[in-house]
């Protein structure tokens, strides 16, 4: 997962995506399935809308990771959203990122493949940090490498829920 990406490979996998997004709108247009096209399109319009504040948060490499997670981890399906606009706040970016990086390695192995996995995470910047909400669902079958991880304290991690379809956690990094 520690793969380097070029520009030409970023760029072939967001043109992908966007070619799948418009066969999606193609698709039910010709159907006449005008509501889902609306739909399709307000879809795209929020997930732009939470790029566009991932990218303002000052976390450029936590912001890469997330962009390019869903070309590079198959095994679940990541969303995320951007509670609030914010600029001002600033957190040890290398710091989140790499215990993500470490989540998601663990994650990967920890899950069954070719299941309907999620991962949604919330970031909500606050006066004094930022929370960051990792909500997962699926099929979790390795529950030890999760136990082993969540045990190494890398980060104020508090753990809300955790069974062998659920981890629901919280990860606070204070401001710099």
């Amino acid at each position: 997962m520690g793969k380097e990406w070029d520009i030409v490979e970023v760029l072939r996998h967001s043109r992908h995506d966007w070619l799948n997004k418009l066969q999606l709108i193609k698709g039910n247009l010709d159907l006449n399935r005008i509501d889902r096209v609306r739909a399709v399109i307000d879809e795209i319009v929020i997930e732009a809308q939470h790029e566009t504040k991932l990218s303002n948060l000052h976390m450029p490499m936590f912001a890469a990771l997330l962009l390019k997670s869903n070309w590079e981890n198959p095994s679940f399906k990541l969303e995320y959203e951007v509670m609030i606009d914010s600029e001002s706040i600033r957190i040890d970016d290398t710091n989140m990122t790499n215990w993500t990086k470490s989540f998601f390695l663990c994650l990967n192995q920890a899950i069954e493949e070719f299941q309907e996995n999620h991962l949604s995470i919330t970031i909500e910047p606050q006066i004094d940090g930022v929370r960051f909400f990792f909500d997962f669902s699926g099929i979790i079958i390795k529950r030890e490498l999760i136990e082993k991880f969540l045990a190494e304290p890398a980060a104020d991690v508090l753990v809300k829920e955790f069974s062998g379809s659920e981890l629901a956690l919280e990860v606070f990094m204070p401001v710099l």
